[in-house]
């Protein structure tokens, strides 16, 4: 099993009103994507961090192998959600992906 961890912070620009529907967007596109792309696993968005925190979400998630990790980067359905509902609204994301 591989695990695939992001943590993301949104841009500046918006106000919290706006990083709040953003975050429910992103948790709800990205965790639709489970049964859809072959391989995942486990998908588990977190949008209410710790005041302590200094990111405003994390993706949590799962694959049955290295091979379908590096497939759904590519899956049509994942590129979509991050084309059109993470990447224009995140100024930073830190990845780690590791076997356990």
């Amino acid at each position: 099993m591989v695990k695939h961890i992001i943590l993301w912070t949104l841009k500046d620009e918006f106000s919290n009103t706006e990083k709040q529907e953003i975050k429910n967007n992103i948790k709800a596109g990205l965790e639709g994507l489970l049964g859809v792309v072959p391989g995942l696993t486990e998908i588990k968005v977190n949008i209410n961090p710790l005041p302590t925190s200094n990111v405003d979400l994390m993706l949590n998630s799962s694959f049955e192998s290295f091979e379908a990790l590096k497939s759904y980067a590519h899956h049509p359905a994942h590129v979509d959600v991050a084309d059109n509902l993470v990447r224009p609204y995140t100024a930073l994301r830190s990845c780690i992906d590791f076997e356990v």
